[in-house]
């Protein structure tokens, strides 16, 4: 496993614990107290420093190279149920953003979600989770398909940002974000977003809205990534953690400011620490969210995800 530089401590007494038994293992020489005083303080520095995380350690632990992925999700909720639909129908299939059928368990859902790659190869192969805008047609071509067969939509939001390129623009990244927008906020079915490592800015909002919206603990959500904003405000990329500060992007700085509807906890150490135990923790918030969304009418539905945006950013003095 990698570690951070703030959980350089953890990377330490982990060390020692697995030295010790090594030691008790290849002699005579009873360790098992020393085991239980090092696991015990392992404990105590993992609760000390994931109780008291920044927004930029947040940040740090959205991007770690252990983190599940959305097909990561995607396969452990699903199993062997999913299948995977490819293209915009108009110029190509953008290998940054996936979607397909699954289920959980007996409900089928149509999963839409960024892709990242594990190594250089596959990093570049999915442009870096950042989408073209055939991705974003791609994606609302599925959630058309899935208000026609009556399916709800899950949406897995992990992006540095939209692909800010110049044939991007030229086919219209603006014109594809804004529509899955405009359409998202009519859909006739159901709509779950799951912020599940990266959301930045339009990229991340091209598929973000939804009738309720979920963050896992180590996420971050936002208009501008805290390196950007530290680049623009201070023409430096040092100033970045003051930034990750003052941006407010954490799960509970969202969840205050009423941004996002419920903040899925993960294992301590984060998500990549106990991967089985998180894809049970999210798929469990979606089948309890759908349970509570399929009661409405597709008219209910609309108006109330309709008023539930127009709400935000209105402050009373």
């Amino acid at each position: 496993m990698e570690y951070l530089d703030f959980e350089l401590p953890i990377k330490e007494l982990q060390e020692q614990y697995e030295k010790a038994c090594l030691i008790g293992e290849e002699s005579d020489v009873d360790v098992t107290n020393t085991c239980k005083q090092i696991e015990k303080k392992l404990n105590d520095t993992k609760k000390d420093i994931y109780k008291n995380l920044t927004p930029w350690q947040r940040v740090q632990l959205s991007r770690h190279p252990d983190r599940p992925y959305t097909m990561d999700y995607i396969n452990a909720i699903c199993g062997d149920s999913f299948l995977e639909l490819h293209g915009d129908r108009s110029f190509k299939d953008d290998k940054a953003m996936v979607g397909g059928l699954g289920k959980i368990g007996d409900q089928s859902y149509m999963f839409v979600g960024q892709q990242k790659g594990y190594n250089t190869k596959t990093r570049q192969y999915r442009n870096f989770g950042m989408a073209n805008p055939e991705g974003y047609r791609k994606a609302l071509r599925l959630m058309k398909s899935a208000e026609k067969f009556n399916l709800p939509v899950v949406c897995f939001i992990d992006t540095p940002g939209a692909f800010p390129g110049l044939e991007a623009e030229e086919r219209g990244q603006g014109e594809a974000i804004a529509r899955n927008i405009m359409e998202m906020t009519r859909l006739k079915v159901p709509i779950i977003v799951v912020i599940i490592g990266e959301g930045a800015s339009g990229g991340a909002l091209g598929i973000g809205v939804g009738d309720k919206v979920m963050m896992l603990e180590n996420t971050w959500y936002s208009v501008i990534s805290p390196e950007s904003c530290s680049s623009i405000l201070w023409r430096s990329w040092e100033f970045k953690e003051q930034a990750a500060d003052a941006l407010k992007l954490t799960a509970i700085d969202m969840k205050k400011q009423k941004l996002i509807d419920e903040i899925i906890k993960e294992p301590l150490g984060g998500a990549h620490s106990d991967r089985e135990k998180t894809f049970l923790t999210v798929a469990s918030s979606i089948s309890k969210t759908y349970a509570n969304l399929k009661m409405l009418s597709p008219t209910d539905l609309i108006k109330k995800r309709m008023e539930k945006y127009l709400d935000m950013g209105e402050f009373k003095s």
